[in-house]
């Protein structure tokens, strides 16, 4: 490697190792329409997907198509807010904007005949007590805070009903 030869005035500078900057993105995320309407139906305490009709797995959020098959999804199908915890991760790293104190926990869960996980947090129970097949429910904002967004739900807790059994969510680890 060759030395970098520096112009008199720079003699005895420390070089710059790397630089620290704020960096900001900004969007806008175009709903479109099959998810609009999944966002709407939040608005009254409602999570819907879509049925594939040619595989007829079940995806929340609906993108109005099938992922896997590749066909519109028309078919609307309301799923319940009680779901199994099918993986999950528990968040120990403190970040600019915060709301929740850590650690807590992230999971994904599959809603009961849905055939997608969603992404959310558990709560109401120690972070050490969550597993892989724990039945949880949605606990709902109040009314007032109601909107066509998944932060309508303010979080899942444990339901109380027994453990799924690992068959039954083992494809969507």
């Amino acid at each position: 490697m060759t030395d970098i030869v520096l112009p008199a005035r720079l003699k005895g500078v420390e070089m710059v190792q790397s630089i620290r900057t704020p960096a900001r993105l900004d969007y806008e995320f175009t709903a479109g329409r099959a998810n609009s309407r999944f966002l709407n139906e939040l608005s009254d305490k409602r999570l819907t997907g879509q049925r594939c009709p040619s595989c007829s797995k079940v995806y929340i959020p609906p993108r109005g198509a099938c992922p896997t098959c590749g066909v519109p999804t028309e078919e609307e199908v309301e799923l319940a807010d009680r779901g199994t915890v099918t993986t999950f991760c528990i968040v120990n790293v403190p970040f600019t904007g915060q709301k929740i104190d850590i650690p807590y926990v992230n999971a994904l869960i599959l809603l009961d005949n849905a055939d997608l996980p969603i992404f959310h947090l558990i709560q109401e129970i120690p972070y050490s007590e969550v597993h892989m097949g724990m039945r949880v429910e949605a606990v709902w904002k109040p009314d007032a805070e109601i909107g066509p967004t998944l932060e309508s739900i303010e979080y899942f807790r444990p339901s109380g009903e027994p453990d799924a059994d690992p068959a039954t969510y083992r494809d969507y680890v």
